[in-house]
């Protein structure tokens, strides 16, 4: 709680000169136990040898000096050299007003931080649909964009799109030999969709033809080599590498599917991007950033011409940066796009949203871009996330067994519906209005399932689960919002309070103890890039008002100050839900 260390800390520190002659060189503040009384700790043990005194008869001079001499402090309590400092109710009072006076309590107009930021995330295939993997890097990368844009910096948001490679020559082989001509317009068919089956289409042939030969009396590994639709996707990405026309215009046309498929999926999710880069420009950037290093002696040059960079002493290997017939490999392209993006934007930081089996490759890209000189490249980050796991197992593209994103998010939805039917308060909606509610109760619940969870570690990810009107769920947090809603449509209320006349109950003082902490609780969730410390904040919020709500009247308080003031703290509680929700991507619904 900085606010509380900025009251007292000129205050301890006096009190160390007045009690035992000498200023402590730095304080230690720390939130209080639950099960102590106090609303902010101060730890003695790191300055005895200042008091002079054992850490209880520090505490306890330090506290009665307090009590003394700051109005705002009212008691203390001293458990083994832990000073907990209770703080007076007037304090709290002036706080909830305070933030009552502030619409955007805790939020940061974008831009009133200097520096700029960015982060990428999404960066698809373009031979498949989004799937499962797509829909955690796509929530996690909108809401650390949300996070960041929050804390006051201008943020963008972009993604690399794959879109070149034996990938899609697959799917355009097997589009040839199987489609008849057929599109998304002719059949129907969602374009990414259709495209990502002739991917699936293109894996069973060629596993087709994998066993012929292998039956033939060849070896596994040269069947594979060796199989006719190998070899036809291969001598395609040449004609592509060649600008081929008839396969640049087929390779734009089935892409062209593909982008209108994403932007509805994208649409749907409630996520979208500043800028796109396309792989198929990209891929020859870098090249000349890896001459211009070897001339500097960054990089080294074998034999065989390939380009290297020895990172032994940086506690990793050899790592090759251009091929020895000049071609780039993946690294190539990063560094180049890389400092593109510095180029294009007047960033000073960057954030790739990407699984953790990319770990090391982030590790070589930054240390490159560090020994190349540019100064931006401390300001690299991987936002590295665990991968999303399934009851019944792992998924694979080729085969066809992924969890399509848009699939999950109308399986969300439906599930939502039923749900919310089984419960039966959807009396005087239109069917526009349910259909509406169940969309937003439906995505919540994903989104809150999957954001909720630390990003470094692997999700179990439970459909049923996620979708509970109790628990730590996205629908209870909606509900509780929806809740207090109602309150403020059903009641009668003053047009303002006398904050002086409250008598504040133990449990509003923690709601306003809860709120007071929203500012800082985005800065922590914007510095370590996890929506996950909003998610459980939000969580804890709700629990809190949820049992003040359980315990006390706010419609029928003993007078029609006490009421109107609980509804102003009923409101703020649900500004800073919905806001909350918000930096998770998620909706606030009013009725539920």
């Amino acid at each position: 709680m900085q606010f509380l260390e900025s009251l007292l800390a000129p205050h301890i520190e006096k009190g160390f000169e007045f009690l035992f002659g000498q200023k402590p060189n730095s304080l230690d503040f720390q939130q209080t136990r639950k099960d102590f009384d106090g609303d902010i700790t101060f730890v003695t043990f790191s300055h005895l040898r200042v008091s002079r005194k054992s850490p209880e008869q520090t505490g306890e001079a330090l506290g009665n000096y307090l009590v003394e001499h700051v109005s705002e402090v009212v008691g203390f309590n001293v458990v083994k050299g832990f000073l907990n400092i209770v703080i007076s109710i007037d304090f709290w009072k002036n706080k909830f007003s305070e933030m009552e006076l502030d619409s955007n309590w805790g939020l940061k107009a974008e831009g009133t931080i200097d520096g700029e930021s960015m982060v990428e995330y999404s960066s698809p295939n373009t031979n498949k649909p989004l799937h499962l993997g797509h829909v955690r890097n796509n929530l996690l990368g909108y809401s650390v964009a949300e996070l960041i844009k929050a804390s006051g910096k201008k943020t963008y948001r972009v993604q690399i799109i794959n879109d070149r490679g034996i990938h899609i020559c697959k799917s355009m082989i097997a589009w040839q030999k199987f489609g008849n001509g057929e599109t998304p317009e002719s059949t129907g068919t969602k374009g990414d969709k259709l495209v990502g089956n002739y991917y699936v289409a293109f894996d069973k042939a060629y596993k087709e033809e994998i066993a012929t030969l292998i039956a033939s009396g060849h070896s596994e590994d040269d069947a594979k080599k060796q199989a006719p639709i190998f070899k036809e996707a291969q001598a395609m990405l040449l004609k592509w590498e060649e600008g081929d026309a008839d396969v640049i215009s087929l390779w734009k046309e089935m892409n062209g599917w593909v982008y209108e498929g994403f932007e509805e999926t994208y649409t749907k999710m409630g996520v979208s991007f500043d800028k796109n880069y396309y792989e198929s420009d990209t891929y020859i950037l870098g090249k000349n950033d890896i001459l211009a290093g070897l001339e500097k002696g960054v990089f080294y040059q074998k034999e065989d011409s390939s380009v290297w960079i020895d990172l032994t002493e940086d506690g990793l290997d050899h790592k090759i940066v251009l091929r020895s017939d000049g071609t780039s490999v993946y690294m190539t392209q990063d560094i180049g796009t890389a400092i593109k993006r510095f180029q294009d934007f007047n960033i000073d930081e960057l954030t790739y949203v990407v699984g953790n089996e990319q770990d090391y490759h982030f590790k070589v890209l930054f240390l490159i871009l560090d020994k190349l000189g540019y100064t931006w490249a401390k300001n690299l980050h991987h936002l590295s996330y665990g991968m999303v796991d399934l009851p019944s197992g792992k998924m694979k593209s080729r085969e066809g067994t992924v969890v399509d994103a848009d699939d999950l998010m109308a399986q969300m939805v439906n599930t939502a519906k039923e749900k919310s039917e089984e419960l039966g308060k959807l009396e005087g909606y239109s069917d526009e209005e349910k259909a509406s509610l169940y969309k937003s109760i439906g995505l919540g619940a994903l989104k809150y399932y999957i954001l909720r969870v630390d990003p470094k570690k692997r999700i179990l990810f439970n459909p049923e689960e996620s979708i509970d009107f109790n628990g730590n769920t996205g629908p209870f947090i909606q509900y509780t919002h929806a809740r207090i809603q109602s309150l403020k449509r059903s009641g009668t209320r003053q047009d303002t309070f006398e904050i002086s006349d409250v008598n504040m109950t133990a449990e509003e003082k923690e709601i306003v103890k809860a709120m007071s902490l929203f500012p800082e609780v985005i800065t922590q969730a914007a510095h370590e890039q996890s929506p996950a410390i909003i998610s459980n904040y939000t969580y804890d919020l709700v629990k809190l008002f949820n049992s003040f709500y359980q315990n006390h009247s706010i419609l029928n308080a003993d007078s029609m100050n006490t009421s109107t003031y609980r509804l102003a703290l009923a409101s703020k509680v649900a500004d800073v839900i919905k806001d909350g929700l918000n930096l998770l991507g998620i909706d606030s619904p009013d009725r539920m």
